[in-house]
């Protein structure tokens, strides 16, 4: 994880809610394995030296650790099945250590190979020769716009899941529109994060074309430019739907 960065966000529902609820956390803090394993160690001490100070503190401790967890919105969330909260990474690192902050998984390797062949296409331009990089000046902008564009949708992805998620559990038939909403943004995402890579693979050979020198640098040029303002603008539309809270109102 990227040092200096803010705490993540409490989640809005990170307590319970409900006296059903109170008791599931209840219940889950008491059999925490770290919690339990004190009882143990406690009771294995005792037996061996008899100590008869052991079971008060044993029990004591074992208490603390139970009110600890039951207040601790990381495991509520955990315990009560609700997704937690995604931190929103500071603007000014860079996309591949904003990218660190996307839970582990699919979604995850998919944006982190594409910023990999986004680097590939800066480089290609960096290490042209002068006349190319004049030629390509207006790319290189539009590419560091298009890889935060992409951290950001994955964000974005990742807390429409969550919903997604948590209205399955809640299994609420007046949520199905809702439900239904969600699954079709995170499948849009899925879909565009996918094809990111190859799309920046396509934009990296438009580069080495350019590179050549030959009498069609110019309308490659404006192609490469074109190919990167239709991507944010893509990427950019795609982040602002699953961002808007009122297309999501129950």
């Amino acid at each position: 994880m990227p040092e200096n960065v803010p705490p993540a966000r409490r989640p809005d529902n990170h307590g319970p809610t409900s006296p059903e609820e109170r008791r599931r956390l209840l219940r889950a803090a008491a059999l925490r394995p770290l919690n339990v394993l004190m009882l143990v160690i406690g009771g294995v001490f005792f037996a061996a030296t008899l100590a008869w100070w052991l079971p008060p503190l044993t029990l004591i401790t074992y208490t603390a650790l139970v009110i600890l967890a039951y207040r601790d919105p990381i495991f509520s969330a955990r315990a009560l099945g609700r997704p937690q909260a995604t931190p929103d990474p500071p603007q000014d690192l860079s996309p591949e250590r904003r990218a660190r902050w996307l839970p582990r998984g699919e979604t995850r390797a998919r944006v982190e190979e594409a910023l990999l062949n986004y680097r590939k296409v800066v480089a290609a331009i960096e290490q042209s020769d002068d006349v190319t990089r004049a030629v390509l000046e207006g790319a290189l902008p539009r590419l560091h716009t298009a890889a935060d564009r992409l951290v950001d949708l994955a964000l974005a992805r990742e807390k429409a899941s969550g919903m997604a998620g948590e209205l399955h559990r809640k299994g609420n038939p007046q949520d199905e529109g809702t439900l239904r909403e969600l699954e079709d943004e995170v499948r849009a995402a899925d879909a565009q994060i996918s094809s990111l890579s190859e799309e920046l693979l396509s934009l990296r050979a438009q580069v080495v074309r350019v590179s050549i020198g030959d009498s069609a640098a110019g309308r490659e040029a404006a192609s490469l430019n074109s190919s990167l303002d239709d991507l944010n603008l893509r990427l950019e539309a795609l982040r602002e739907t699953m961002s808007s809270p009122e297309n999501h109102a129950h």
